[in-house]
């Protein structure tokens, strides 16, 4: 799986002083390392899979904020991102819709992913498929001060599915991977100049 399962998360959702969920003795210890810790669980429903992940970054929630909703950057975090654009919405009134357009890679398909947010400015997205290459997108990004307001812990939280003849252990695997990666570059995006 491909950095573009993971954005079609990042389509965009965070929350405020609460956690997104509660942080696994793994995902403390990634997070005292400095890295990024993703968990990808098979759903109760048997269709989708559950990522859950988190990072802490060294910037304020507002500038992890503004990386995380500008199309402009988007290519910098998901890698083979061909396009991001707003659809209809605007994102000061609330809400929006993107779409994401991926391209192919040596073994999965380009993609095209149109997807909701519902902005809580500087603490939540939620995010759910509104059409597109998915069979199911559903989760929320969480922002969370840290230090003062000087560093922020990112939570992600997606239920996600594809309609294609993959083993769904792979996909999880690949997920698991990829989650970090993509994590990581958000970092590296929102703790440079």
């Amino acid at each position: 799986m491909r950095r573009w399962m993971v954005m079609a998360g990042m389509a965009w959702a965070l929350s405020g002083s609460a956690h997104a969920f509660e942080l696994t003795a793994k995902a403390q210890a990634a997070l005292a390392k400095g890295e990024a810790h993703a968990e990808v669980t098979p759903d109760p429903d048997g269709v989708s899979g559950r990522v859950r992940a988190v990072i802490d970054i060294a910037a304020t929630p507002e500038r992890v904020w503004a990386i995380m909703t500008d199309c402009a950057t988007a290519g910098r975090m998901i890698t083979n991102l061909a396009s991001c654009r707003i659809v209809s919405g605007d994102q000061r009134r609330g809400w929006d819709i993107r779409e994401h357009v991926t391209r192919r890679t040596f073994v999965f398909p380009g993609m095209r992913i149109v997807f909701r947010s519902d902005y809580e400015p500087v603490s939540r997205i939620r995010f759910h498929l509104v059409e597109g290459d998915l069979k199911v997108e559903q989760g929320e990004w969480r922002l969370q001060p840290l230090d003062g307001g000087r560093g922020t812990r990112v939570f992600y939280d997606n239920r996600l599915a594809v309609d294609w003849p993959v083993p769904k252990a792979m996909m999880r695997e690949a997920l698991r991977k990829d989650t970090p990666k993509v994590l990581m570059n958000l970092r590296r995006a929102c703790e440079q100049g």
